[in-house]
């Protein structure tokens, strides 16, 4: 073996091994090569620059959409507190400002960055078309938050693109790439449909801690399979086969939710009135 390539190897290794966390929200570990800090503040400048391009529709204007959007994100940012507060780590939210923006784009998406700003974009709502299937993608999005996925994208990126030796270096000054890679980690704006480009991995992830916060909102889950079932129709099928995608396919996605349905339900959803 050269040794250049051998030494490489034995660097990339010890990043890996030294650049792991566990999400205490997943209780998995991860790859982690960018800190929290350097997360948010990409994050806060990705979320300003967003805002002041697209037009944001005000809570207090009086729209139904806006108001919606309002009160369903409420209802979802109570439940997770409550959820974290029951397993004694409330102290693990004390970094989150959270803001909520309902924006008028005929694309459906929606998205939380880390620290709770959460984007709804009007296009999807005509696919949600009520209150607990929007809680649905809301759970979904503020999980990708909690759960670090961005960090652990932007992670991956970082060691994908600065392989064996290169790779110190790229650490060293990584500050020079993290808005660039949490751009793409995040994928704003883009033409993907609901869900940003997250691994399968991630979005099972999602879907799962998803359903338990739309639960503790009070929100029925099992609306959960009719909004996948919907957003299928509406794509009119025109989706990349699943191996070829960073999403489960819509029937993955809908048997793993089925699967999980009943024991969600018994665990965490109490109707509200």
């Amino acid at each position: 073996m050269n040794k250049h390539f051998g030494y490489s190897i034995l660097l990339s290794a010890l990043f890996l091994i030294s650049g792991c966390a566990t999400n205490t929200l997943t209780n998995r570990s991860s790859l982690s090569l960018v800190s929290d800090d350097e997360v948010l503040s990409s994050s806060v400048t990705q979320y300003q620059q967003f805002l002041s391009t697209n037009k944001v529709i005000s809570p207090n204007s009086g729209n139904k959409d806006a108001a919606m959007v309002t009160k369903v994100s409420n209802r979802i940012i109570t439940a997770i507190k409550k959820y974290y507060s029951d397993l004694g780590r409330s102290s693990e939210l004390e970094g989150y400002s959270w803001e909520i923006n309902t924006v008028v784009s005929n694309e459906a998406n929606a998205w939380c960055m880390p620290g709770g700003k959460i984007v709804v974009y009007t296009g999807i709502l005509p696919i949600t078309q009520n209150e607990a299937a929007l809680a649905v993608v809301i759970g979904h999005e503020v999980t990708h938050a909690l759960a670090k996925h961005g960090k652990e994208r932007m992670s991956q990126a970082l060691l994908q693109q600065y392989g064996g030796q290169a790779l110190s270096i790229a650490l060293a000054n990584k500050s020079k790439e993290t808005q660039q890679l949490y751009g793409n980690a995040y994928g704003l704006g883009t033409q993907y449909g609901i869900m940003l480009p997250f691994s399968r991995k991630n979005e099972y992830e999602a879907d799962k801690f998803g359903l338990v916060f739309t639960s503790l909102a009070g929100y029925d889950p099992h609306e959960a399979i009719s909004f996948w079932k919907r957003m299928s129709q509406s794509s009119g099928g025109q989706k990349p086969p699943e191996f070829a995608s960073t999403h489960p396919s819509d029937e993955n996605r809908i048997a793993q939710l089925q699967s999980i349905m009943d024991e969600t339900v018994s665990k965490y959803y109490k109707p509200q009135h």
